[in-house]
């Protein structure tokens, strides 16, 4: 082990981070996916030996993503930004429709399916973080705030949000941190949120009005009155509850491995509610405080990462990047334990999922680029005489 991260460049601690993710998740998708495996011949073998595949293609990507100069990340942003807003667009107008949200598309040829969310996410951090890299401490005036920032932030969050509120709010809350970092005028950022507000209710009142414009409106609705009622309905709150139960189940201290009764009731415990059933197999102490201490050492290292780096975009795209990240497992867990209504956030690196693995270790790829740029370079960012103009 010590052999292997030795070998490994960046940042060894974000390393060991994703490795005790991706081995959480893996022993956690294994053990509940019972009603799935009953299914489908093969069996949990079948389930454990995807997720595995999805793990390791996701490492590969990491490994390669992390090898890459990072200024490479924010010129291919640039062009991809375009593309990722019609493979949305797309994904809306003839996505595969789950539960009333166009959220994958498929790839021709190989047939794969992926969540173009996901990899707008990625694109749209990284787009802004050159944006903000580029005007190299030039003054922010209105038109470049809404020419550069506010309409890419907006055309990428709005044809996100049809089909996955959750997501749009957690990206466009992350974009917001991005731009006050790159200190662009709060009142330019009040101004848009104020727009950006108003278009949303605009949006309610005529989704109201013309049924069908906003399928999931119902279930937005829903999943609010659900959380704000002082007695839930038990069918309308039917995951939260339950999740509860597996929560208390677990204790404080672990189970073990292949305890967790909730398996054979939990709705998705091996995605959406897989927090909840960790709890009940590794208890609150090591399973629950365990998975949210290791993101917040993402955290905390992406930002030391970005204090180091003397060059913006580098500084910016690291703690975008990880925000994202963990802000996306914040609300996983929150959810959980009944702190915001239901959404279908996964957790990174942990729930079983496909695509949606691949473009998380593409994000922790590039910020590890980013540290790599450290250790390779220390007299370019050490140097403060360096002028703030290198974007890559």
């Amino acid at each position: 082990m010590t052999t292997l991260l030795h070998k490994l460049r960046g940042d060894r601690v974000i390393w060991m981070v994703a490795l005790f993710l991706a081995l959480i998740g893996l022993l956690a998708v294994y053990s509940s996916v019972g009603g799935l495996a009953a299914k489908r011949s093969g069996g949990a073998a079948f389930f454990l030996f995807k997720h595995g595949m999805m793990l390791a293609t996701g490492g590969v990507i990491m490994y390669y993503a992390s090898r890459l100069r990072f200024g490479i990340y924010g010129r291919l942003a640039q062009l991809l930004l375009g593309l990722t807003a019609g493979l949305l667009l797309l994904t809306l107008l003839i996505g595969s429709n789950i539960n009333d949200a166009s959220r994958w598309i498929t790839i021709p040829i190989i047939g794969q399916s992926f969540q173009t969310s996901d990899l707008a996410k990625v694109v749209l951090v990284a787009y802004l973080a050159r944006a903000i890299a580029k005007q190299n401490d030039a003054p922010w005036t209105l038109r470049d705030t809404l020419l550069k920032l506010m309409i890419p932030i907006g055309v990428i969050c709005g044809l996100i949000l049809p089909a996955n509120f959750s997501t749009a709010a957690v990206l466009f809350l992350v974009c917001f941190v991005l731009l006050f970092i790159g200190k662009v005028p709060v009142k330019h950022m009040a101004l848009f949120t104020g727009l950006a507000v108003l278009g949303f209710v605009l949006l309610l009142f005529f989704a109201k009005a013309m049924p069908g414009l906003l399928p999931r409106i119902d279930t937005w609705n829903t999943r609010i009155e659900s959380f704000m009622a002082d007695k839930p309905d038990a069918d309308a709150n039917f995951q939260v509850e339950n999740a509860k139960i597996a929560i208390v189940s677990g204790g404080l201290l672990p189970n073990g491995p292949g305890s967790g009764a909730s398996r054979n009731w939990l709705p998705h415990p091996y995605s959406d509610m897989i927090y909840a059933f960790i709890v009940e197999e590794y208890g609150s102490l090591f399973g629950g405080m365990g998975l949210l201490l290791l993101y917040l050492i993402l955290l905390f290292r992406a930002v030391r990462i970005a204090g180091q780096c003397q060059r913006p975009f580098g500084s910016l795209v690291a703690v975008g990047l990880a925000l994202l990240l963990v802000m996306q497992a914040m609300v996983n867990m929150a959810v959980a334990v009944n702190l915001v209504p239901v959404t279908g956030q996964p957790l990174p690196l942990v729930s079983m999922g496909g695509t949606s693995i691949w473009f998380t270790c593409l994000a922790i790829g590039i910020i590890l680029s980013v540290s790599r740029s450290l250790e390779e370079e220390p007299s370019t960012n050490t140097d403060v005489k360096r002028p703030r103009t290198a974007v890559a």
